[in-house]
């Protein structure tokens, strides 16, 4: 069979799009498509040019020292956006007016309005659009879902445990930073917490995003100059019984083993160098004379970025125009649950207003 193409724009020349560019140019054995690195938009053309010298060498994309050229260039089938959260609505919606598909950097947008306006334009041009959640793409996670969910490994689910912390020294940093401004976004919650409640979902839930009974949510924060420095989640599910205690803070750095899982049957530990990046989980059994089972990740190059990006492609050359992992009833959903919670902790974007 060959391999779908998809030729790439980037837009923005940050950590993230560092991460994802270098992804997507490793030769992988196990490839589901063929990436292009086709152009690349920054804020100055020094900028591009060393971003590609550094993460993509043996690539010749066009070099734009604005967004713009990216949306226009007629190469250019998918728009991918690692800029700071505040900016995705705006790229969406230009990459979308230029009919371009887009796959752009969690959280999709500040707050689930912006998410709705982006997907009701993204239908009308008939355009491929997904969040860049990229952990819920990885095989280890499709993995550990099946384990729980299909083959009931640890019985009935009842408490799901994760946590999302960072060491940032704030006080040091200028207020102008998307980790202080309430302008730019800021916050634990948007940055890092919506990995421990994409967890908290995944794991508790035994059914389609589609058909998900909503949760009870109740949250608290500690905010600081209006963003939040800690977050705390419960999500409660009356039905069922089920509960999820689900963190994330930029005070202090989480350990290895970020979350557990408790069933009627035993429990599930998972690690790894942060939430997002689950590098293995252990099954342990209530019964005694079963030993501890290890799922490790399977050894690839890179990060796991291109698991997310040859979902993308193998969906745009089905003409697909959304993801059944990441559609986008469930970008709006955890969109709205993160809304709730920010309203309850006080927190306030100015896109909100």
């Amino acid at each position: 069979m060959t391999l779908p193409t998809l030729r790439w724009g980037i837009i923005g020349t940050g950590l993230i799009s560092s991460w994802f560019v270098s992804d997507l140019v490793e030769t992988r054995e196990d490839a589901q498509a063929t990436h292009l690195i086709q152009a690349i938009g920054s804020s100055s053309d020094t900028k591009a040019q060393a971003f590609i010298k550094e993460h993509s060498p043996n690539s010749n994309p066009s070099l734009y020292s604005s967004y713009d050229g990216v949306y226009a260039d007629p190469n250019v089938d998918i728009v991918y956006i690692g800029l700071p959260h505040v900016f995705h609505k705006e790229a969406c919606l230009q990459a979308i007016s230029h009919g371009k598909h887009v796959l752009c950097e969690k959280p999709f947008t500040v707050n689930a309005r912006e998410a709705k306006e982006v997907f009701e334009a993204a239908r009308q041009k008939g355009v491929f659009v997904m969040e860049a959640l990229w952990t819920r793409f990885m095989p280890l996670v499709r993995q550990l879902t099946q384990i729980i969910h299909v083959d009931k490994a640890i019985g009935n689910v009842h408490r799901v445990f994760c946590d999302f912390g960072l060491d940032i020294d704030l006080d040091n940093l200028p207020d102008s930073s998307r980790l202080k401004d309430p302008a730019l976004g800021a916050g634990s919650l948007l940055d890092i917490g919506i990995y421990s409640l994409t967890w908290g979902l995944l794991l508790l839930e035994d059914h389609p995003p589609d058909d998900a009974a909503q949760p009870q949510v109740f949250s608290a924060q500690t905010l600081h100059a209006g963003a939040d420095i800690a977050t705390s989640i419960i999500l409660s599910y009356p039905d069922s019984g089920r509960q999820g205690i689900l963190t994330s803070t930029m005070q202090t750095k989480t350990n290895p083993v970020f979350a557990r899982v408790e069933g009627s049957r035993g429990s599930i530990t998972i690690e790894g160098v942060a939430a997002s990046l689950p590098g293995k989980f252990t099954v342990f059994s209530k019964d005694a004379k079963m030993e501890p089972v290890v799922y490790e990740a399977p050894k690839s190059p890179g990060k796991g970025f291109f698991y997310e990006a040859d979902a993308v492609a193998l969906d745009i050359a089905a003409k697909r125009v959304e993801n059944e992992i990441m559609p986008w009833k469930e970008t709006v959903r955890v969109l709205e649950i993160m809304d709730g919670i920010r309203e309850r902790g006080g927190g306030h974007f100015p896109q909100d207003d």
